[in-house]
């Protein structure tokens, strides 16, 4: 006996002596985002929310009684560890020849949230074990059960039960009814999984499990439980809402995160965002691409909307966020086709060409490649007005040559592109990839007359009615004088456009202007266009690269911008500009346009390239690479290095993270552990991935993992000083 004492006491000494009281890894502070649209309404939460903590006393009963029916009966009983328990669910999984029931107590949950790591081994269970006895031999269970449910996680990024029960119901947790505290003790199991937010259906599923659970406990009233099963809790915070309303959400959140730099707490962001033209802009995308999508060979659209000052006010990054969070608007670079024109002849009216100079639409070739026009044909001496509204590959080309393809880059970079542009014969015939959001601005900048549009989302930042940011309107910059009269003679072409060339089918009954673009094959459609009050950029093609079924940006974009602009035109006074317009010109249509009025031509890119010499390669835009497709992922995946998992076959690149340290490795996988993985496209080659709230390219920088790459962020930027300044990992030496 004496033996068999010692050797327990040994033991228990063993696994007690290298107990872990910290996580592995910190996380940086909590972070949380609640965005509301015009309105005042709430439409989205991001990051991670701790609400307050909250006193036994001020818990309301029901959920009390919710929590312990289904995760621990006997937790007033026993005494950290429940053997009755233990043996229950074990005879329950031999029953079931699987698992179906855990033995673990509320206490030795709370162990598991507060001490140790979410490894599975039998060491943990012993350590686990230990911690709760003493955690019960030192603490009241009143004080055992308000600190597990002031850190236990319940989805949605919602740490503690005040979190939970602001983020979902908009309530303090004390007024929480019956069926709000059922939903809530439900999401404990599973919150990732069982997050209203996303998977409402099972969350009230496992509500009614917990109140089934109460009723069989002796812990409620049938009557009450029964009420409540049949009017199940929903989230009142984000009714209303729609899914696509999450891209502007994702958008404006780094945008918050610029402007916040490294302030920590629960911030109110007030956003641009209409919501009765972001409905209708979701509306219209579905509708058309309903009608025409599979008939055209339409995989996806997108839709983005501002005022003349640069307010976005709609934006739908893609055809359905929940199946796919890539942002067409912000992060897909696309090849813009003939709406890359307006840099051209803005370089050109710079240079001293007028709408009224003549060029002459002939056969071309330069540096061996040999543009077309759409129409295959020539129409000889043109205005470069006419050239401009039936989007003249030859003239547009020509005119870049005089000009000189830098000049072009550098008006396209001075009126807000950012995309890399390559200097090749093409770039005239918009070759290089750009964005949806930057040329839409871009346009913008010639509707309001401006050097520059801005597009912001985020009006105003608080935090507990302290104010912390608000945007400036002030009404762009203006450009030089020579400038600025280009910009009118460039809303005149562009108001031609819609009213005689191309883009015809946006007429709308007011002023108005705007351009089309396709790129080669049909791969790319899009249209681009302003009234007095409204610039709106449209998208359509296929993630994967694959050509449409003859669709221009004349088609099916225009026809979405009309639907649009039409729709919206009683909601537009809310989203009103501090800038104010002249009208639009009123264009007389020119004697050889009016003559040849039934053309339709459009300008597709660049088909039926011819090259002089057989064997010299195309430039650069001409053949066509497939880029992979944005995928999201969500799992426990294997930690490759500090920048690289490893969902299944697929690796993913961390965003942001630079040169790590092999040693952190273990680390990142202890970190990690059996927690879901969610990583959503950043970039074409990165990602950005969250482990329980938290950013991991953020844990892993502000731990000093690695350092930053060079074009990270500004927050994992600000993450790698804090490490420097604490001395983490990398930087402890």
């Amino acid at each position: 006996m004496l033996t068999g004492l010692l050797f327990v006491c040994a033991s228990i000494g063993y696994f007690a002596y290298d107990l872990p009281l910290a996580s592995n890894l910190e996380t940086p502070s909590g972070r949380s985002f609640s965005f509301t649209n015009t309105d005042g309404n709430g439409f989205a939460f991001r990051g991670v929310y701790q609400g307050e903590a909250q006193t036994f006393e001020a818990l309301p009963a029901d959920f009390v009684q919710a929590v312990i029916a289904i995760e621990d009966r006997r937790f007033f009983d026993h005494a950290g560890i429940d053997w009755r328990g233990i043996a229950r669910a074990t005879w329950t999984n031999l029953r079931a020849g699987g698992v179906r029931q855990g033995g673990s107590t509320l206490t030795q949950q709370y162990v598991k949230l507060a001490y140790l790591s979410p490894e599975r081994s039998l060491r943990r269970k012993i350590q686990e074990a230990i911690l709760a006895v003493w955690l019960e031999s030192r603490l009241k269970k009143k004080e055992i059960f308000r600190r597990y449910v002031n850190l236990a996680y319940f989805g949605a990024g919602a740490y503690g039960v005040d979190a939970a029960a602001q983020r979902y119901f908009g309530k303090p947790v004390g007024r929480l009814d019956l069926a709000e505290s059922a939903m809530l003790a439900g999401l404990i199991r599973a919150p990732s999984h069982l997050a209203p937010t996303h998977n409402l259906e099972a969350a009230q599923a496992r509500a009614g499990t917990v109140l089934k659970a109460m009723i069989q406990t002796g812990r409620i009233e049938e009557d009450r439980a029964t009420k409540a099963i049949a009017r199940p809790a929903s989230p009142k915070t984000l009714a209303g809402t729609s899914a696509s309303d999450a891209y502007f959400a994702d958008w404006a959140q780094g945008q918050t995160r610029e402007r916040l730099g490294a302030a920590y707490g629960d911030f109110n962001v007030h956003t641009t965002l209409n919501p009765s033209m972001q409905a209708i802009a979701e509306s219209v995308i579905n509708e058309r691409l309903a009608q025409s999508g599979q008939k055209l060979e339409i995989g996806q659209a997108a839709l983005v909307a501002m005022t003349l000052d640069g307010a976005v006010v709609a934006m739908v990054g893609g055809r359905d966020y929940r199946t796919s969070q890539f942002n067409r608007v912000t992060q897909a670079r696309r090849q813009p086709g003939s709406l890359f024109k307006l840099f051209v002849y803005q370089a050109a009216f710079d240079a001293g060409f007028s709408p009224d100079s003549r060029l002459t639409d002939k056969a071309i070739t330069v540096e061996g490649w040999s543009p077309e026009n759409y129409s295959k044909r020539n129409l000889g001496p043109v205005t470069l007005r006419d050239a401009f509204a039936k989007s003249i590959n030859t003239v547009a080309v020509q005119l870049a040559e005089k000009v000189g393809r830098e000049k072009i880059i550098e008006a396209a970079v001075g009126m807000g592109i950012t995309s890399p542009l390559t200097a090749n014969p093409s770039l005239a015939l918009g070759t290089s990839s750009v964005n949806l959001l930057e040329i839409t601005a871009a346009y913008g900048a010639v509707a309001a007359e401006t050097a520059r549009l801005e597009p912001y989302g985020v009006r105003a930042i608080d935090a507990g009615g302290q104010p912390l940011f608000q945007h400036q309107t002030a009404g762009g910059t203006k450009p030089a004088n020579t400038r600025r009269r280009t910009r009118k003679v460039l809303r005149d072409l562009l108001a031609s456009t819609v009213e005689h060339g191309t883009g015809r089918a946006a007429r709308i009954g007011e002023a108005a202007g705007g351009k089309t673009g396709t790129s080669q094959d049909h791969r790319d459609a899009w249209f681009v266009g302003f009234s007095n009050d409204l610039v709106v950029g449209v998208w359509v093609g296929n993630d994967d690269n694959r050509p449409m079924k003859g669709v221009t940006g004349g088609g099916l974009p225009a026809e979405i911008w009309h639907d649009f602009m039409l729709r919206s035109r009683p909601f537009r006074h809310q989203a009103a500009t501090r800038i104010k317009l002249t009208k639009l010109p009123h264009i007389s249509a020119p004697a050889d346009i009016t003559a040849r009025g039934k053309d339709k031509r459009e300008d597709a890119g660049l088909p039926g390239l011819k090259s002089d010499t057989a064997k010299k390669p195309l430039p650069l835009g001409s053949q066509q690479q497939q880029p992979r497709k944005p995928e999201r992922f969500r799992g426990s995946p294997k930690v490759i290095d500090t920048a690289t998992l490893r969902f299944g076959e697929t690796e993913v690149r961390l965003v942001g993270v630079g040169r790590g340290s092999e040693s952190f490795i273990g680390n990142m996988t202890s970190y990690i552990g059996e927690r879901q993985v969610l990583c959503k496209p950043y970039t074409v080659q990165t990602h950005r991935c969250e482990v329980g709230g938290f950013d991991l390219s953020e844990v892993v920088i502000f731990n000093g993992g690695a350092r930053a790459a060079n074009d990270a962020p500004a927050y994992l930027r600000k993450a790698e000083k804090r490490a420097r300044k604490g001395r983490r990992g990398i930087w402890a030496r």
